[in-house]
């Protein structure tokens, strides 16, 4: 017993120091993670990729043949060649689907088929009635993400609109003298003919969030596995006889079993993959199961789970291996911090500043997200996140082995062992 008082240690200029560091660089990096990369999604938006689709089979004019569908495409195209805020793919209406159902498209813009014949019905003199109006569809796509459906919707209904009132200028023109012979609702309608609709290109089951389950169970798949890796190495600590386990007031010490840094990880990551197999199957039932989350391919989501808490275990087990103490830190940096703004869920990857796209690359989150959210809204398709979460969790598997053993190793052979204090020059304890 010293005979210091406890409270004393308040008193210390290091206890504060150190404290203040590493906590205001905590608060300073997450305000510059999460706002940062959501303050101006607009500004930043750069070739967000959406379809533009021509259907339309025409009608004769006077004589000509005349495709309004192409002119409105190839305008649209024009008037933002010079920008690089939207990525226009001009395609047919079966690649468009078939991109919409793979979450490579945030949406679409479609010419139907009798655009050209309805919208020149409106310039006949003879009184037929109410003309129909000519419609162009805007399709949206939830599955890839809110913002991003959102974003594109924006571009596309303001592209159909300036596309409807130029095709209304030229049709104006066209009819010259006969325009005050044409029914007084024709020559409204042809100020801007077109009428634009919106609707969802890739509907999803109403228990899919809007679009967002996908992103919240990859996001419970990373924190799941995170979190587990604390547990793990501070219970494999305890096992080993390193450090005491305190039960609210009781305190256990197991005996000292000697063993090595490597040793210590690799029993580590062991437990990381058997208990993995519990942590997926509960995620998945809790998900599925308890809460009714709309899903398919359950063997398939099941294995992936799997994977993925156990990668994540693996790769926080090995920064914790090898950084110690400080290690939680940076585990909760990589794995959250730096992961949900580059998840590009709520914001798409388009929409980031570059240094966040550089991160999304290889950020764990944006992977996993990508193969849950195949899985789920995609009918598992291999291009459409599948593989590439499949891909990226195995490097980064390979990656975390190699690092953290590697380093582990050096340890080892350096003879930076984890020796308690009492058994152990001052020296080389406070290097453990």
């Amino acid at each position: 017993m010293s005979g210091i008082h406890p409270f004393r240690v308040l008193r210390a200029k290091p206890l504060w120091v150190a404290n203040g560091v590493v906590t205001g660089a905590l608060a300073l990096l997450f305000t510059v993670f999460y706002v940062g990369a959501n303050i101006d999604p607009v500004d930043h938006l750069t070739k967000l990729p959406a379809g533009l689709v021509n259907a339309d089979k025409g009608a004769a004019v006077g004589g000509k043949q005349v495709n309004l569908g192409a002119q409105i495409t190839n305008s649209i195209k024009k008037s933002t060649a010079g920008g690089d805020k939207i990525d226009w793919k001009s395609m047919d209406e079966k690649e468009m689907k078939e991109e919409l159902g793979k979450g490579k498209l945030y949406g679409a813009l479609v010419v139907p088929a009798d655009f050209t014949s309805s919208t020149t019905a409106l310039t006949r003199t003879a009184p037929t009635g109410t003309p129909a109006r000519p419609i162009l569809m805007v399709l949206t796509n939830q599955s890839a993400g809110s913002l991003g459906s959102g974003l594109a919707r924006t571009a596309t209904t303001q592209a159909a609109e300036n596309a409807s009132h130029q095709v209304g200028k030229e049709l104006t023109a066209q009819t010259g003298a006969q325009h005050a012979k044409l029914p007084a609702a024709a020559r409204v309608l042809l100020a801007g003919p077109a009428a634009v609709t919106v609707e969802d290109g890739h509907p999803l089951d109403s228990h899919s969030g809007l679009g967002m389950t996908a992103f919240y169970y990859a996001l419970t798949l990373v924190v799941v596995g995170m979190l587990s890796a604390n547990v793990i190495s501070g219970q494999v600590d305890h096992a080993l006889g390193y450090t005491h386990n305190d039960m609210g007031p009781l305190r256990r010490h197991r005996p000292l079993i000697r063993v090595t840094r490597v040793q210590t990880l690799a029993i580590s990551s062991t437990l990381m993959v058997g208990l993995s197999l519990l942590m997926g199957t509960l995620v998945t039932v809790g998900a599925v199961g308890i809460m009714g989350m709309a899903a398919s391919h359950l063997p398939l989501l099941w294995l992936y789970s799997v994977c993925a808490i156990a990668v994540s275990g693996i790769g926080a087990l090995t920064l914790l291996a090898v950084f110690g103490t400080p290690g939680m830190l940076v585990v909760t940096l990589v794995f959250i911090g730096m992961a949900v703004p580059t998840a590009g869920a709520t914001t798409p990857i388009e929409a980031l500043p570059g240094f966040y796209r550089f991160l999304a690359e290889f950020e764990p989150l944006r992977q996993i997200t990508g193969g849950v959210r195949s899985i789920l809204y995609y009918d598992a398709q291999a291009d459409a996140g599948l593989t590439r979460g499949w891909v990226m969790m195995a490097a980064g598997l390979m990656a975390a082995a190699l690092f953290g053993f590697g380093v582990t190793g050096w340890y080892d052979r350096r003879g930076l062992h984890r020796i308690p204090a009492a058994t152990k020059p001052e020296k080389t304890a406070a290097l453990a």
